[in-house]
């Protein structure tokens, strides 16, 4: 590739040369044989936009707001973890580009910079992939997402060939140890290993990882309350891909659902996000918003995730990528990418605001076979 990045796509190339193999097999790859990571992408081809015509367009207002927090489009940062390994600012530089672009960026628990550094270097609106909710609400964030579904790690053939190294967490410096030893395999399958609780389920539990391995605590699902006991922060639930899950997330109070397959990391063969979202939307039925991870590479991905009844969309792998080949500014290039490119479809699909999108301006697989009946 010749020339500055003229998508987002490109800036994969640009992150493959600057980084060292292991680094860029870590955020590219997926489980086993990557299907689910290659239809996630490839799932939106098989929905069309229809456009409508001669409505006035002439000013486009990308705008939404996202549990009572306005942002300048429905385009957020997902939790990725380990941003310093893309880029010696790491997390910092993926912050700071969020608050340029007036748009949310949710933290990881296994970011290399801690909550305090992140919530220091700018305004941002923010939230947290963690149980360290003192620390958070002191920091400043303003929701905490509980990722359900990592009762182990996925297995992550790249991270196994490469013997893949993970820096210590620095959420965890002062809990438990962050160091792995391992001889063999990935240090990221080491430590999730050690740590992650397999008995998460609805019925019984709802334990994170961090806790688990700090305090042996776990948490009955049905008693989501005592959650909320210790925190007056929302709580959205991540890995949503059923309409049985998602009406039991509503049963359970949830303020939240982020429509999520771990960026095709965990179970390969999942569903493709896109292709299960109005599935979820149809269940929850409005009570709470549903967010939406998984895929986003075009502003046409955006605008059909929207129409489909997404609040929002979440970008993880553009982000890392950018970040990597030109740090805190490749971070706000993805984001302007798609954020023009998604005006440009609402202009040409004769959308002016967000609220104008609506499920007649797509055509699914899955409904023109309805249609034939």
């Amino acid at each position: 590739m010749t020339g500055e990045p003229v998508n987002v796509n490109e800036f994969q190339e640009l992150a493959r040369r600057v980084l060292p193999k292991m680094y860029y097999d870590f955020f590219a790859g997926a489980a086993e044989d990557e299907h689910t990571l290659r239809e996630n992408v490839k799932a939106y081809s098989r929905i069309i936009i229809r456009p409508r015509i001669l409505i006035d367009v002439s000013q486009i207002d990308l705008s939404t707001s996202i549990l009572g927090y306005n942002i300048s489009s429905p385009i957020m940062i997902a939790p990725t973890s380990y941003h310093k390994l893309a880029h010696t600012q790491g997390e910092i530089a993926t912050a700071k580009a969020a608050a340029a672009h007036k748009t949310i960026m949710v933290l990881s628990f296994s970011s290399t910079s801690s909550l305090e550094e992140v919530s220091s270097c700018c305004d941002a609106v923010r939230k947290l992939s963690a149980w360290l909710i003192q620390r958070a609400e002191r920091s400043g964030y303003k929701a905490i997402v509980l990722t359900v579904d990592t009762p182990r790690l996925g297995r992550r053939e790249a991270d196994i060939k490469n013997k893949m190294i993970a820096p210590q967490l620095k959420n965890l410096e002062g809990f438990m140890s962050t160091e792995i030893v391992t001889d063999k395999g990935s240090g990221p399958e080491a430590f999730a290993n050690s740590t992650f609780d397999s008995s998460l389920s609805w019925k019984i539990i709802l334990a994170s990882p961090v806790i688990e391995a700090i305090t042996k605590f776990t948490i009955d699902f049905q008693d989501i309350d005592w959650l909320r006991s210790v925190t007056k922060l929302p709580i959205l639930v991540k890995g949503i891909l059923t309409h049985e899950d998602a009406t039991k997330a509503v049963e359970m109070g949830v303020d939240g659902i982020i429509v999520s397959n771990h960026g095709a990391r965990q179970l390969n063969y999942a569903p493709a996000t896109i292709s299960v979202l109005e599935e979820v939307v149809y269940a929850v039925g409005g009570k709470i918003p549903v967010l939406f991870d998984g895929g986003v590479r075009r502003g046409t991905d955006v605008f059909k995730a929207l129409a489909l009844g997404a609040q929002a969309v979440l970008v993880g792998r553009p982000i890392i990528f950018g970040l990597a080949a030109k740090g805190e500014n490749g971070v706000k290039s993805v984001l302007g990418m798609l954020t023009d490119e998604l005006e440009l479809t609402m202009a040409l699909a004769g959308c002016s605001s967000i609220k104008d999108i609506t499920r007649a301006h797509v055509t699914t697989e899955r409904g023109k076979l309805r249609s034939l009946l």
